[in-house]
């Protein structure tokens, strides 16, 4: 049975979840890798809150929040053509700040994340939702709009894509808003 999910994700329905539960996103999606993850933090830091590709919260909107894929688009123009994931733990070290500070309710990616970051998704209500590697031209095909791209000075892979998806995935809950994870017990 799968789970279908809309963006921007509740935390109620975020600490709902299941390790090991199948999950479909439609909604609203951002990129970011390496790059993007520091360039959010710093602009952050410095108060160019207009320059922040996602939503900054505020303390009415605290309860919903974003979708963060780990992921360098290959794309031709707009049209992305290949959208795997890429592995999220090259972004541990930033990955607690900016849950913390955009209150992210989700990460996609490969290949799970550490200690830090998982203490972080239990005490703010995020999961990590693993996908399959090797799925690129799968995963484009739910990508049904290119809504924004920013910060394409950092090129494409690194840029912030802003995307519309329908029925993203499978995706599986690889770490739960409890912290618990499969890459823990040995499961993925």
């Amino acid at each position: 049975m799968k789970k279908e999910l809309h963006t921007p994700l509740c935390e109620g329905d975020i600490r709902e979840l299941k390790l090991g539960e199948v999950v479909y996103l439609s909604g609203e999606i951002y990129t970011m890798r390496d790059k993007a993850h520091q360039r959010l933090l710093d602009y952050l830091r410095a108060g160019r809150h207009g320059d922040i590709p996602i939503p900054v919260p505020v303390p009415a909107s605290e309860e919903h929040g974003a979708v963060i894929y780990h992921c360098g688009p290959l794309a031709v123009g707009r049209e992305i053509i290949a959208a795997g994931p890429t592995t999220s733990a090259r972004m541990d070290a930033v990955t607690p700040a900016v849950i913390e500070a955009f209150h992210i309710r989700a990460i996609i990616g490969k290949g799970g994340m550490g200690e830090a970051t998982r203490e972080v998704m239990r005490k703010y209500g995020c999961v990590y939702l693993a996908m399959t590697g090797g799925a690129a031209v799968l995963a484009a095909t739910r990508i049904k709009e290119v809504i924004s791209l920013y910060w394409a000075d950092l090129g494409m892979a690194e840029a912030v894509w802003h995307l519309r998806v329908e029925d993203f995935g499978p995706l599986v809950v690889g770490i739960d808003a409890r912290g618990d994870s499969l890459y823990e017990v040995g499961i993925i």
